[in-house]
């Protein structure tokens, strides 16, 4: 699989402050390559230097086959840019609006197929001021595929959307994934980057931690299954029971994380038992991203 972007030591920095420090990485045609981390860990600067809209301090990029330090201007027809905050024209349609961005690229697609692409053909003549949020965001994400780009760049699309909202942005999302069109993500919701990305990067303080397929990153660097429950009183003793690995505990609410989950739940509860210690809200369930990025920081992603 030939590399569609290729980033080699990129650095960045604002003053004292190093937004994105020698990170590394490629990304194949038609993957769906994310980012994660929390606000200020650096992914909006990278995307915004792999998009040409800023200058790197150093290291070397290559997008859709350009050197960004030398084909900045070509770059434009070849890439579609979904930024967080998109300004729609609020008396054009949303075909209006196709029309009129696709009317700037030397080709563009139908603006049709792109409002069924992101399924808002309903609202083809409806003026984006009243769309609602999640359908404005489809429509941010038409717009960056206005030109059928070889690669198209997504800046947390799904920030501020209630789940519903968010979840019709992942079907779209989706669909770009299983066109084979190379999509680049960056989102602070684990969820996301596990449901959508072939791969992902872990990024925190400009550095990023980890980058491979999701599913083994938690192989890797999590453990395979997660019991939560309030304990009330001192709980630090679950974290000695036979088959814990590691044990996190915030405001009341433990989570045990074990590779050995019939003999750590025995253990839970006969603990809980003999020592009159009350287990409340328990649950069981798979480690996630949300869980790898906790061992690897010691905080989660939106603390």
């Amino acid at each position: 699989m030939a590399d569609v972007v290729s980033v080699r030591d990129l650095t960045k920095s604002y003053g004292d402050l190093r937004a994105v420090d020698g990170i590394s990485f490629s990304v194949g045609k038609g993957e769906v390559f994310g980012i994660v981390g929390p606000n200020g860990a650096g992914k909006t600067t990278t995307w915004e230097i792999l998009e040409g809209l800023r200058h790197a301090d150093k290291g070397e990029v290559r997008v859709a086959g350009l050197d960004l330090r030398k084909d900045r201007r070509k770059l434009r027809e070849l890439i579609g840019v979904q930024l967080q905050a998109t300004a729609l024209f609020e008396r054009l349609t949303s075909r209006e609006t196709l029309e009129v961005f696709g009317a700037m690229y030397a080709r563009s697609l139908p603006a049709d197929e792109l409002l069924t692409l992101v399924n808002l053909e309903e609202k083809a003549d409806e003026w984006t001021e009243k769309l609602s949020g999640g359908q404005k965001q489809r429509l941010a994400v038409a717009l960056a595929l206005v030109n059928d780009p070889e690669v198209v760049f997504l800046d947390e699309p799904t920030t501020g959307l209630d789940p519903q909202a968010r979840r019709s942005l992942w079907d779209v999302i989706a669909k770009l994934r299983d066109t084979g069109k190379t999509t680049m993500l960056t989102t602070h919701y684990m969820e996301e980057a596990e449901r959508l990305c072939h791969r992902v990067g872990v990024m925190d303080h400009g550095k990023i931690l980890a980058l491979d397929e999701p599913a083994q990153l938690i192989r890797n660097l999590g453990p395979r299954d997660a019991v939560e429950f309030h304990a009330n009183g001192d709980s630090s003793a679950f974290g000695t029971l036979p088959g814990v690995e590691e044990i996190n505990v915030e405001d009341g609410r433990v989570t045990l994380y074990t590779r050995k989950l019939e003999t750590t739940l025995t253990a839970v509860f006969e603990y809980a038992r003999t020592h009159a210690l009350p287990v409340e809200d328990f649950r069981v369930r798979n480690a996630s991203l949300e869980d790898v990025f906790l061992q690897m920081t010691g905080r989660r992603i939106r603390e």
